[in-house]
């Protein structure tokens, strides 16, 4: 985009200018691949063939509620995803006000937006989450139930945890490292449970893919896999798995849920145990701690209606989540039998196939909840 000016006179871009120059600009920052593609879904099949000959000067209220009733009448777009629409409008004309192009953003406010119902967010509740991480054992060649367990377990993103390369796992200290996301308070060091780190442990020993730079997760050629065949080929079978177990349990089945539903897990979890907000906010990569605070007032609430069977999993899960403390793992020299190079990942692998974690018992104090205030 290119903006001439006369003495006292500035020409003014079209949306169409200006939107170009600023969806190449988020790119050159960095911005993962997802999302510019959610970004050029809003411009091109939407803002822009309303919008695209208009001046930036020429976009008032009146047409940015014109636009939506449109895209409305339309039938096509929920009042919701219209809405993200007029988000992503309000962004790019956001620029144009800090850029001195326009005096007000037009777009900006609860009044430009459409009334719409207020969407559900799904997630596994903690009583949920032990009987879908045996259900994962075996998909994914192995891989499924150690990467449901590092999603619950940390609450990365499933982008971050199919970004994870072995190098940045240490056992020995129990954390990982986020070295890219999608926000600065997103590049993080993650603190690993004990019962997560010989999870992943007993992983990592099985892999054949041991180079610093391989996947932690990786595919059956090595190569780092994709949220949609995660989604495919381990979430929605094992939640099908996990919901025959839960029915016999006598526990409320997982509806429709996504991966990313898995952080709201991790957070009602460390809620269980006691952690400060604010840690797990810094833990979930968050800038704002409001998500983490209503989630632990949310759990607080939740917990005094679950059943006798529900608590006993949930009490499963608390203990499967228990910070506690990590040992360091003392690197045995390389085995020759094939089995694990680790004892403590022997241990875990002794016990799994007795049917126990092999960690010692862990009682989880309820005494320790948070309350809302």
């Amino acid at each position: 985009m290119t903006i001439l000016c006369r003495p006292g006179v500035v020409l003014i871009p079209t949306f169409h200018e200006f939107a170009s120059e600023w969806i190449g600009r988020k790119e050159a920052a960095g911005l993962g691949a997802r999302t510019i593609a959610d970004y050029k879904w809003a411009l091109e099949l939407h803002l822009l063939p309303h919008l695209a000959h208009l001046r930036l000067d020429q976009i008032t209220k009146r047409v940015v509620d014109d636009y939506a009733a449109a895209k409305l009448r339309e039938g096509v777009l929920s009042a919701g995803t219209i809405n993200k629409t007029l988000v992503r409008l309000a962004q790019i004309l956001g620029d144009a006000v800090e850029y001195d192009l326009l005096p007000a953003n037009p777009a900006a406010g609860k009044r430009r937006r459409l009334k719409a119902q207020k969407p559900r967010r799904p997630w596994i509740e903690p009583e949920q989450l032990m009987a879908l991480l045996e259900a994962g054992q075996g998909y994914l060649h192995g891989r499924g139930r150690p990467l449901l367990a590092t999603l619950a377990g940390t609450g990365l993103r499933i982008g971050e945890a199919l970004a994870l390369e072995r190098r940045h796992v240490n056992l020995a200290r129990g954390t990982l490292t986020i070295e890219r996301s999608k926000t600065d308070a997103g590049v993080r060091v993650v603190d690993l449970t004990p019962a997560l780190r010989d999870e992943l442990a007993l992983w990592m020993d099985s892999s054949r893919f041991k180079r610093p730079s391989d996947p932690v997760f990786p595919t059956l050629k090595g190569a780092f896999d994709n949220r949609q065949n995660v989604r495919q080929r381990l979430l929605l079978p094992a939640i099908e798995k996990a919901n025959v177990k839960l029915s016999q349990l006598g526990v409320e089945q997982i509806g429709s849920v996504g991966l990313h539903g898995l952080r709201r897990t991790f957070a009602s979890l460390r809620c269980a145990v006691g952690d400060d907000p604010a840690y797990t906010s810094s833990q979930l990569g968050h800038e704002d701690p409001t998500f983490t605070l209503k989630t632990y007032t949310m759990a607080v609430k939740r917990r005094e209606k679950l059943t006798k069977s529900e608590r006993k999993a949930f009490d499963r899960a608390v203990e499967w989540a228990q910070m506690g403390t990590n040992p360091p793992i003392v690197v045995a020299p390389a085995p020759t039998n094939g089995e694990p190079e680790h004892e403590e990942t022997r241990r875990f692998q002794r016990a799994s196939e007795m049917g126990g974690t092999g960690l010692e018992p862990v009682t989880p104090s309820l005494s320790s909840w948070c309350s809302p205030n």
